[in-house]
């Protein structure tokens, strides 16, 4: 429960909200009451598991898949502010809206393969923050393991503060991610002419490249985050109107703007830091996290190498973080049911302890983890793009004729590229691969 000062704190944060909406505040004092809720959920696409798929991506093919990147973070931008709206315009999260509209049976489905997500999710995360505790400090991983998960739970009782203290803690840890990803730039001495290429003309090269374009999409795109984005709207800042909620939607469209469009800078640094260091040297076949620090260590010192695992560490340890508090948003939309935070927090740790224990391949574990991503993305997916279109549901807010062709579109694409995953992870033979 907040305490008086949150209570406070929150109170400050709305009423700027509501100048803001009136009329008094203008300019950059306009949007700050609004910047957060985009924030907290541009951290999943910063992930550990987004670190392994970018390193290999630079690794093996240079510059080449920069495009996907871009891509695939404007695809997310653009599914993360259909969430929001969504929130905003309904006062309700996706999985709420979700138990509404369909059947019991099917809330039922969709909450038992988003919660599976959701832990593979964070099976995912904790294990990349552990692994940066591991190589950081020489600790043992299983004390990296048990660190992380007492750290991410301090982190997570924040929110009995109020929603602004959370939104702190996570803008910090971003930008501790972004100084780092600015001084591995310097360092890496890129090729600013082949990233700006790149960027804009599509490549796809043989099988394998666009086996791992389908793995940036998977590991960029989260289930989770569409979920939750519209948990951390749909109270926040209450509109008085739907004229007001339209205003607010506006506001939160710069949030999702700014956080994403920052977060796709950082899969694309962490890919051309790649291709510059790695590709550039001959390592194409550094593949994982730990290669990745092994590597970085003689080519550009061990500065930049631990400049590396500071921020592997708080893209871990945040997105842990966000990952419990979506599967808190999961549980009581879909099924109207909360468990106390610390039992989420030890439940969800459970399958990292197993990993651990057995000593299983943690970058085998990841890419599993990222298959699981795969069989969930397409249900919060395609959900957004059936609600925001009804007016029904979303009154005056429901989307354009341009946004429903984009959502429906983008839907089929993620489908195509996912079950093009899952077939090669089945070991069936492409028919682009002969």
């Amino acid at each position: 429960m907040a305490t008086t000062g949150a209570l406070q704190q929150e109170s400050r944060t709305v009423a700027a909200a509501r100048d803001a909406l009136d009329g008094r505040r203008r300019g950059l004092r306009a949007v700050i009451p609004f910047i957060g809720p985009a924030v907290i959920a541009s951290i999943a696409y910063m992930d550990p598991g987004n670190f392994a798929t970018n390193i290999q991506s630079g690794a093996e093919y240079g510059y080449n898949l920069l495009w996907v990147v871009l891509l695939t973070g404007a695809l997310a931008m653009f599914y993360q502010n259909l969430s929001a709206k969504l929130g905003i315009a309904t006062g309700k999260n996706l999985p709420e809206v979700c138990r509404e509209q369909f059947s019991h049976r099917t809330a039922i489905v969709f909450w038992i393969v988003s919660e599976i997500a959701a832990m593979a999710t964070d099976l995912a995360e904790f294990l990349g923050a552990a692994i940066g505790l591991e190589l950081l400090f020489h600790l043992p991983l299983m004390i990296a393991v048990l660190l992380v998960g007492l750290a991410t739970y301090a982190m997570l009782m924040l929110d009995r503060y109020g929603f602004r203290p959370l939104e702190i803690l996570i803008g910090t840890l971003v930008g501790v991610i972004i100084a780092a990803y600015a001084v591995e730039t310097i360092l890496a001495r890129p090729d600013f002419g082949a990233i700006a290429r790149h960027s804009v003309i599509p490549w796809l090269g043989g099988p394998n490249s666009v086996l791992l374009m389908v793995g940036i999409v998977g590991a960029t795109i989260m289930p989770h985050a569409v979920y939750l984005h519209s948990g951390l709207t749909q109270g926040r800042i209450v509109p008085r109107s739907p004229e007001e909620a339209t205003r607010i939607h506006r506001f939160e469209l710069i949030d999702v703007v700014v956080a994403l469009g920052i977060a796709s800078l950082i899969n694309m640094a962490i890919l051309f830091m790649a291709a510059a260091v790695f590709h550039a040297t001959g390592h194409a076949n550094v593949a994982d996290i730990t290669t990745a620090y092994q590597t970085l260590t003689p080519l550009l010192g061990t500065a930049a190498a631990g400049v590396f695992l500071t921020a592997l560490l708080a893209s871990g340890m945040s997105s842990s973080v966000v990952g419990t508090m979506a599967g808190q948003v999961i549980m009581q939309g879909f099924v109207g049911f909360r468990i106390p935070i610390w039992v989420r927090r030890l439940v969800t740790m459970i399958p990292t302890v197993i990993v651990v224990a057995l000593g299983l391949n943690p970058t085998a574990t990841l890419i599993m983890s990222q298959v699981i991503l795969s069989l969930a993305l397409p249900f919060p997916v395609i959900s957004l793009a059936m609600f925001t279109r009804r007016r029904g549901i979303m009154g005056a807010m429901a989307n354009s004729r341009l946004s429903n062709f984009v959502a429906v579109a983008g839907a089929c694409i993620i489908c195509l590229l996912n079950g093009i995953l899952l077939w090669q992870t089945a070991g069936l033979p492409l028919p682009f691969s002969n």
